[in-house]
Protein backbone atom coordinates (compact mmCIF):
# COMPACT_ATOMS: atom_id res chain seq x y z
CA UNK A 1 0.00 0.00 0.00
CA UNK A 2 1.21 3.18 -0.84
CA UNK A 3 -0.19 6.38 0.47
CA UNK A 4 0.63 10.16 -0.67
CA UNK A 5 0.94 12.89 1.70
CA UNK A 6 0.10 16.21 -0.22
CA UNK A 7 3.59 17.92 1.43
CA UNK A 8 3.09 21.88 0.07
CA UNK A 9 2.46 23.05 3.51
CA UNK A 10 0.56 22.08 6.88
CA UNK A 11 1.39 19.00 9.40
CA UNK A 12 2.10 16.53 6.36
CA UNK A 13 5.30 14.78 8.22
CA UNK A 14 3.09 14.29 11.07
CA UNK A 15 0.74 11.95 8.87
CA UNK A 16 3.86 10.48 7.16
CA UNK A 17 4.96 9.34 10.77
CA UNK A 18 1.24 8.04 11.69
CA UNK A 19 1.66 5.99 8.74
CA UNK A 20 4.95 4.91 9.50
CA UNK A 21 3.84 3.34 12.71
CA UNK A 22 0.88 1.45 11.01
CA UNK A 23 3.85 -0.07 8.44
CA UNK A 24 2.44 2.22 5.33
CA UNK A 25 4.40 3.39 2.80
CA UNK A 26 4.48 7.11 2.13
CA UNK A 27 5.26 9.56 -0.37
CA UNK A 28 5.31 13.09 -0.25
CA UNK A 29 3.39 14.84 -3.17
CA UNK A 30 4.19 17.96 -4.16
CA UNK A 31 4.21 17.62 -7.99
CA UNK A 32 1.12 15.91 -10.41
CA UNK A 33 3.76 13.57 -11.59
CA UNK A 34 4.17 12.35 -8.00
CA UNK A 35 0.35 10.78 -7.61
CA UNK A 36 0.87 8.36 -10.48
CA UNK A 37 0.53 4.65 -8.36
CA UNK A 38 -1.22 5.61 -4.89
CA UNK A 39 -3.61 3.94 -3.18
CA UNK A 40 -4.70 6.62 -1.16
CA UNK A 41 -4.24 10.42 -0.29
CA UNK A 42 -4.02 12.26 2.76
CA UNK A 43 -4.64 16.59 2.46
CA UNK A 44 -3.22 17.52 5.92
CA UNK A 45 -4.45 20.11 8.40
CA UNK A 46 -2.56 23.77 7.78
CA UNK A 47 -3.94 27.15 5.66
CA UNK A 48 -6.16 26.01 3.58
CA UNK A 49 -5.70 29.21 1.82
CA UNK A 50 -1.80 28.63 1.18
CA UNK A 51 -2.28 25.15 0.12
CA UNK A 52 -5.06 25.99 -2.30
CA UNK A 53 -2.86 28.43 -4.06
CA UNK A 54 0.03 25.99 -3.83
CA UNK A 55 -2.10 23.39 -5.35
CA UNK A 56 -3.36 25.64 -8.20
CA UNK A 57 0.25 26.95 -8.80
CA UNK A 58 1.60 23.91 -8.90
CA UNK A 59 -1.33 22.36 -11.13
CA UNK A 60 -2.30 19.60 -8.37
CA UNK A 61 -6.14 20.62 -8.29
CA UNK A 62 -7.58 19.13 -11.47
CA UNK A 63 -5.25 15.89 -11.18
CA UNK A 64 -6.36 15.20 -7.21
CA UNK A 65 -9.85 15.83 -7.98
CA UNK A 66 -9.76 13.65 -10.81
CA UNK A 67 -8.58 10.83 -9.23
CA UNK A 68 -10.34 11.19 -6.49
CA UNK A 69 -13.62 11.18 -8.60
CA UNK A 70 -12.44 7.86 -10.43
CA UNK A 71 -11.99 5.77 -6.65
CA UNK A 72 -9.06 7.31 -5.37
CA UNK A 73 -9.58 7.57 -1.25
CA UNK A 74 -8.97 10.90 0.27
CA UNK A 75 -8.52 11.93 3.87
CA UNK A 76 -8.95 16.01 4.35
CA UNK A 77 -7.93 17.01 7.98
CA UNK A 78 -8.54 20.51 8.88
CA UNK A 79 -7.61 22.62 6.26
CA UNK A 80 -7.93 19.19 3.90
CA UNK A 81 -11.64 19.60 4.93
CA UNK A 82 -11.74 22.96 3.88
CA UNK A 83 -10.54 21.57 0.71
CA UNK A 84 -12.32 18.33 0.12
CA UNK A 85 -15.98 20.94 0.55
CA UNK A 86 -17.94 21.88 -2.20
CA UNK A 87 -18.15 25.02 -0.62
CA UNK A 88 -16.74 27.04 2.68
CA UNK A 89 -17.92 30.12 3.93
CA UNK A 90 -15.56 33.13 4.44
CA UNK A 91 -13.00 30.95 1.62
CA UNK A 92 -12.67 32.75 -1.76
CA UNK A 93 -10.72 30.01 -3.36
CA UNK A 94 -10.89 26.72 -5.09
CA UNK A 95 -11.77 23.83 -3.69
CA UNK A 96 -11.92 20.26 -4.66
CA UNK A 97 -15.39 19.77 -3.99
CA UNK A 98 -15.10 16.20 -3.74
CA UNK A 99 -17.99 16.18 -0.76
CA UNK A 100 -21.43 17.68 -0.83
CA UNK A 101 -20.91 19.51 2.52
CA UNK A 102 -20.40 23.67 3.09
CA UNK A 103 -18.06 23.89 6.15
CA UNK A 104 -17.37 27.42 8.21
CA UNK A 105 -13.95 27.81 8.56
CA UNK A 106 -11.86 29.11 11.87
CA UNK A 107 -15.57 27.92 13.60
CA UNK A 108 -14.22 28.04 16.94
CA UNK A 109 -12.10 31.25 16.39
CA UNK A 110 -8.49 32.12 16.24
CA UNK A 111 -5.37 29.90 17.49
CA UNK A 112 -5.54 31.14 20.93
CA UNK A 113 -9.22 29.40 20.50
CA UNK A 114 -7.59 26.05 19.46
CA UNK A 115 -8.51 23.24 22.39
CA UNK A 116 -8.75 19.58 23.08
CA UNK A 117 -11.32 17.19 23.68
CA UNK A 118 -11.97 13.72 23.33
CA UNK A 119 -15.27 12.52 20.71
CA UNK A 120 -17.49 9.87 20.57
CA UNK A 121 -16.65 8.51 16.76
CA UNK A 122 -18.03 4.35 16.61
CA UNK A 123 -16.70 4.05 13.28
CA UNK A 124 -13.49 4.05 15.24
CA UNK A 125 -14.31 0.99 17.56
CA UNK A 126 -14.78 1.60 21.06
CA UNK A 127 -13.49 4.59 23.37
CA UNK A 128 -13.40 8.21 22.80
CA UNK A 129 -10.77 9.59 20.48
CA UNK A 130 -8.80 12.89 21.58
CA UNK A 131 -8.84 15.14 18.64
CA UNK A 132 -7.07 18.36 18.45
CA UNK A 133 -9.35 21.09 17.32
CA UNK A 134 -6.46 24.26 15.79
CA UNK A 135 -8.73 26.60 14.08
CA UNK A 136 -10.26 23.75 13.10
CA UNK A 137 -13.73 24.23 10.64
CA UNK A 138 -16.97 22.59 11.29
CA UNK A 139 -19.66 21.07 8.63
CA UNK A 140 -22.84 23.44 8.63
CA UNK A 141 -24.29 21.86 5.58
CA UNK A 142 -24.38 18.14 4.72
CA UNK A 143 -26.56 16.80 1.55
CA UNK A 144 -27.75 13.06 2.54
CA UNK A 145 -25.02 11.15 0.65
CA UNK A 146 -22.72 12.31 3.13
CA UNK A 147 -22.14 10.02 6.78
CA UNK A 148 -21.97 12.11 9.73
CA UNK A 149 -19.05 10.40 11.57
CA UNK A 150 -18.55 12.80 14.66
CA UNK A 151 -20.31 15.47 16.32
CA UNK A 152 -19.15 17.83 19.43
CA UNK A 153 -21.84 17.75 22.35
CA UNK A 154 -23.52 20.93 20.79
CA UNK A 155 -24.37 18.94 17.49
CA UNK A 156 -20.86 20.68 15.50
CA UNK A 157 -20.41 17.74 12.67
CA UNK A 158 -16.40 17.59 12.60
CA UNK A 159 -15.94 14.46 10.80
CA UNK A 160 -17.94 13.16 7.75
CA UNK A 161 -17.31 10.61 4.98
CA UNK A 162 -18.82 10.47 1.07
CA UNK A 163 -17.87 7.21 -0.59
CA UNK A 164 -14.04 6.96 -0.66
CA UNK A 165 -13.58 10.73 0.83
CA UNK A 166 -13.04 11.47 4.70
CA UNK A 167 -12.78 14.65 6.59
CA UNK A 168 -12.16 15.83 9.69
CA UNK A 169 -11.88 19.33 11.33
CA UNK A 170 -9.64 17.97 13.79
CA UNK A 171 -5.74 17.05 13.44
CA UNK A 172 -5.82 13.18 13.92
CA UNK A 173 -2.27 13.41 12.92
CA UNK A 174 -1.55 15.27 16.50
CA UNK A 175 -2.07 12.21 18.69
CA UNK A 176 -0.88 8.97 19.44
CA UNK A 177 -3.84 7.04 18.65
CA UNK A 178 -3.81 5.52 15.32
CA UNK A 179 -7.45 4.63 15.11
CA UNK A 180 -8.43 7.05 12.31
CA UNK A 181 -5.74 6.55 10.24
CA UNK A 182 -6.68 2.83 10.59
CA UNK A 183 -10.28 3.17 8.95
CA UNK A 184 -9.34 5.03 6.06
CA UNK A 185 -6.57 2.67 5.13
CA UNK A 186 -9.21 -0.20 5.51
CA UNK A 187 -11.26 1.79 3.12
CA UNK A 188 -8.42 2.14 0.89
CA UNK A 189 -7.93 -2.01 1.48
CA UNK A 190 -11.32 -2.37 0.47
CA UNK A 191 -10.75 -1.36 -2.67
Amino acid sequence: MRIGVLALQGAFIEHVRILQKLDVGASLIYLPDQLDNLDGLIIPGGESTTISTLMLEFDLMKPVRDLARAGLPVLGTCAGMILLAREASDFWLETLGLMDVRVKRNAFGRQVDSFETEIDMPALGRGPFHAVFVRAPTIEQADPGVEILAQLPDGAAVAARQGRAIASAFHPELTSDVRFHRYFLDIVASG
